[in-house]
């Protein structure tokens, strides 16, 4: 393959990652500053990210009779009070005027006849979404200050001294290496998937709830540079249709269903109805030889098995298919399973650790949506708040003297570095190993050791040690690892962001010794909860070692800056 061509790029803003957080920041930061902005998308920002395929409501929103405190009682419970009351607060704060600025932009938000947004739960109001994306992608094409580079991967962050100065970034496609000079860096790459096994191995290995091509990449890049993390212990674990991956809300909200066993018995409240506790019940009741497991569907209404057919096809169309194939949902119930963990901001709590500002404890670096901790049950909607308000404070940062003079760093000096260390990988000769025998390995060890399908996701401090031993030896490995082409090359990446972060996700599962939440953090050697572990466990890279930090509950009305 030929040399690497290396680019310089120059920036005021680097938005690392154009899903929807990152989109949602430009237009805010287009709107209010005329800073140069670039965004870094591993994909295309048209059809990127989470929101990739659409999605059928908007699970994040103020309905009628409900106010944003009461979000935010219903996030804080849910997460048993491991939850930062100030992001949950001024996020929630902005939910409805996010839905409306997507509305604005054309999305199709199902109306009452009265005008009113029509209403899918307590939280929740139907949209048209299959094109949220595009839309998204279109009002950013738009923006003069705004630059998109496309099948660009980010791969580190340029930092010292605790400040950042910009990323490192490879083109998926071809041989170009990026050296990017930021003043500020917003990191919106998304949470990580393809760490455990999936309930879908081989030819369906993908076919998962979270986006398979976020593997954590600013998550990783942080953790490198020292930033430090939290609630990683906090995995997410979708309770879905059996087989499709499809969401089960679209049908327990949408129509009522009831979880039921092979028995007809409803067994969600017997284990309680917050998220962790649906799946919990679940496992157990098939444990008990009560399974397979359903969502009571039978004997819904025509019109109601028709708006479930066409929710689906906004975001999970192989669920209407499988209905169009096997029978409708009012003649056969719904099966349903818990898929692997992943690590995730925007349903679970896991991620950087940020001021009230959404910056991070690395100065200049900026993180929203699913990257960003401390603050569940996002969804879309709360990834946009969060984008908007780290938008502001990158403003504010900015016109302050906070931005620091980038001569200090010679970029020179990191492009020799990470040319030679990009094109030894491009160079080397195939080994024993391939990127895909590494990654089946990790997700092998997670799975067996640290707490994944195959063990009920229950955990214990002695297969914890082993799996830490074999993550950091599959990551010596991985150093030796070849790559073909660029797409390969982006493989390796991929692979060595997800083996940062199980390594730093191991330690928090350590830490947390208690069981807070039922199958999301199963920790078998403290399987009930310890109020004295009510606060968050953070972790911080410091001197090659994974150091745990815990920190106090922050309450909503309360600022958080960081101080140490």
């Amino acid at each position: 393959m030929d040399k690497l061509i290396l680019q310089y790029l120059h920036t005021d803003v680097l938005i690392a990652g154009g899903g929807t957080a990152g989109c949602y920041a430009a237009l805010n930061l287009a709107r209010n500053t005329k800073l140069h902005i670039l965004i870094a998308e591993k994909a295309h920002i048209k059809r990127s990210g989470c929101l990739a395929a659409g999605v059928n409501a908007l699970n994040a929103y103020i309905t009628k009779n409900h106010t944003v405190d009461s979000y935010v009682d219903y996030a804080e419970h849910d997460a048993a009070g491991i939850a930062r009351g100030d992001l949950l607060f001024t996020m929630s704060q902005r939910l409805n005027d996010c839905a409306a600025d997507l509305e604005r932009l054309g999305l199709v938000i199902l109306k009452n006849p009265d005008g009113s947004y029509v209403e899918r739960g307590p939280r929740n109001i139907k949209i048209n979404g299959e094109n949220i994306k595009p839309i998204l992608a279109a009002a950013v094409s738009k923006l003069p200050s705004v630059e998109v580079y496309n099948h660009t991967s980010i791969i580190d962050f340029i930092v010292k001294n605790n400040t950042i100065y910009g990323a490192v970034a490879v083109n998926v496609l071809k041989p170009i290496l990026y050296i990017i000079k930021a003043k500020t860096v917003l990191c919106c790459t998304g949470g990580a998937s393809g760490i455990y096994r999936s309930n879908n191995p081989g030819f369906s290995r993908h076919k998962m709830w979270y986006c398979p091509f976020n593997t954590g990449a600013g998550m990783a890049a942080g953790m490198r540079s020292g930033a430090e993390m939290t609630t990683l212990e906090m995995r997410f674990i979708a309770l879905r249709c059996k087989d499709t991956i499809a969401p089960t809300g679209t049908i327990a909200q949408g129509v009522g269903a009831r979880q039921i066993n092979s028995r007809g018995e409803i067994y969600e409240k017997k284990y309680g109805m917050e998220t962790s506790n649906r799946l919990y019940g679940t496992v157990e009741e098939i444990i008990a030889g009560n399974g397979p497991c359903y969502l009571q569907t039978k004997g819904i209404s025509p019109e109601q098995v028709l708006d479930l057919k066409k929710a689906y096809l906004n975001m999970a169309p192989a669920q209407t298919l499988r209905w169009l194939e096997q029978g409708t949902p009012d003649h056969n119930n719904v099966e349903i399973e818990g898929t692997e963990p992943y690590i995730v901001g925007g349903h679970a709590a896991a991620g950087f650790w940020i001021s009230t500002k959404r910056q991070t404890t690395i100065k200049g670096l900026f993180a929203a949506g699913d990257t960003a901790g401390g603050c569940p049950q996002k969804y879309v909607t709360g990834t946009m708040a969060e984008a908007a308000i780290a938008a502001e404070n990158i403003i504010k940062y900015h016109q302050s003297s906070a931005v620091s003079d980038d001569n200090i760093i010679n970029f020179t000096q990191i492009a020799q570095y990470y040319q030679q260390k990009e094109e030894k990988y491009l160079t080397a000769a195939p080994g024993i190993f391939t990127i895909q025998d590494i990654e089946d390995a990790m997700q092998k060890n997670m799975d067996n050791y640290a707490g994944g399908i195959k063990t009920n996701y229950k955990y214990n401090s002695a297969g914890l040690t082993i799996a830490c031993k074999a993550i950091v030896k599959l990551y010596e490995t991985a150093q030796s690892l070849s790559a073909g082409n660029m797409r390969e090359l982006t493989l390796i990446h991929e692979l060595l962001d997800r083996l940062t972060i199980c390594r730093f996700l191991i330690k928090h599962l350590e830490a947390r010794q208690e069981t807070r939440w039922h199958s999301f953090a199963e920790n078998s050697d403290y399987p009930t909860i310890d109020n004295s572990f009510y606060k968050y466990v953070n972790s911080r890279l410091e001197n090659g070692t994974v150091k745990i930090i815990y920190r106090p509950i922050i309450k909503r009305g309360e600022y958080y800056e960081h101080t140490n």
